[in-house]
């Protein structure tokens, strides 16, 4: 092979490895992440078992969680626990305790459903919503993703 195709191939690939450390840069499709990039925003949330599922195989696949838009409520938190996930500053989040539509939820479901629910969220979040936001049952309690990047979570 000649020399120039050599250098030439070094290059490329330099430049590509020079890229990927540039701060904010997304790896592309299959570089590093082995998933997709997947960008969350005004997301009223939803049933909890098919967004945790949902969260598992994102996380599985190595996907690129990058919640932007103006809100992410309710279920759409979980999205937190995707692993590779970056928060936009500007983001709304709503989050509140769990609980079945139009009935009462037993004291056992509530705390096994909020720790799952925690488990999705870096560790002061995580306490905080144990703690504070779970016992919200009419509306949410609201941080701003710049709240959730003090509490660890990487900006996008």
């Amino acid at each position: 092979m000649p020399i120039v195709t050599v250098l030439a191939r070094c290059l490329v690939l330099g430049l590509a490895l020079l890229a990927l450390a540039l701060p904010g840069a997304a790896a592309p499709y299959g570089w590093g992440s082995g998933g997709a990039v997947r960008v969350i925003g005004n997301d009223s949330g939803g049933a909890l078992k098919p967004r945790i599922e949902e969260v598992r195989r994102m996380r599985a696949r190595g996907d690129r969680v990058e919640i932007r838009g103006s809100y992410c409520r309710s279920s759409c938190t979980l999205y937190l626990g995707a692993g590779d996930v970056c928060v936009s500053p500007a983001t709304q989040f709503g989050f509140h305790g769990p609980g079945y539509p139009g009935r009462p939820i037993r004291y056992d479901r509530f705390d096994y459903w909020s720790q799952r629910m925690a488990a999705h969220y870096p560790p002061e979040l995580s306490a905080w919503f144990l703690t504070r936001a779970r016992f919200v049952t009419a509306g949410y309690m609201t941080l701003s993703g710049a709240e959730l990047i003090r509490m660890g979570v990487p900006p996008c």
